[in-house]
């Protein structure tokens, strides 16, 4: 019998009693249904699977993670934030309504990790430079798009928040998401 993992999932308490060694993106998908975070290579190294973390008993802001190595056992106790909690209710986050403005999305499979990789970028570095989204990027890979319009809509996504000095708001609870985040399979 396995023992229960307990974490915060997009604001919300989660309890599960799978096993420790079952992998996040395996858990978000196949037992959440939360099929926002995509499975690309398994490996962790094309960022399709990027969900923000931060573990137990650590400050600080959430950093992004490959949720296709993670597992169970490592998010006890952490608060997790996942493409589904980005934006609020029927409406996109600026991030997200720069990428669509800009067409920074073409199939759409590698979108939800860059997202939140920015997501978590933009939180942590409200004025980054293109260096610096690069960085952040570093571990997704799109095949469709390049990285031209995803690098200006974050520029872009940054240039509308300071006009506001508001920061990327960390994500919300899935009862406060917008369902355009949870799109796709």
């Amino acid at each position: 019998m396995a023992s229960e993992t307990r974490f915060t999932l997009n604001g919300q308490p989660v309890a599960t009693d799978l096993r420790p060694d079952t992998t996040v993106l395996d858990f978000l998908r196949t037992h959440h249904r939360m099929t926002g975070t995509k499975e690309g290579c398994a490996e962790g190294d094309c960022g399709a699977c990027t969900v923000l973390f931060r573990p137990a008993g650590r400050h600080g802001p959430l950093r992004a993670a490959n949720s296709c190595i993670m597992t169970l056992a490592q998010v006890d106790g952490g608060e997790m934030a996942t493409v589904e909690g980005v934006g609020r209710a029927h409406a996109l986050s600026v991030l997200q309504e720069e990428m669509a403005k800009n067409g920074s999305s073409q199939c759409g499979f590698c979108t939800p990790g860059i997202v939140m990789a920015l997501t978590g970028l933009l939180s942590v570095n409200p004025a980054p430079a293109d260096a610096d989204i690069h960085d952040a990027l570093a571990g997704n890979l799109c095949r469709c798009t390049g990285y031209r319009p995803i690098v200006e809509a974050a520029a872009a996504a940054a240039r509308r928040l300071a006009e506001v000095s508001a920061p990327m708001p960390v994500p919300v609870p899935a009862s406060e998401a917008s369902p355009a985040t949870t799109a796709g399979g």
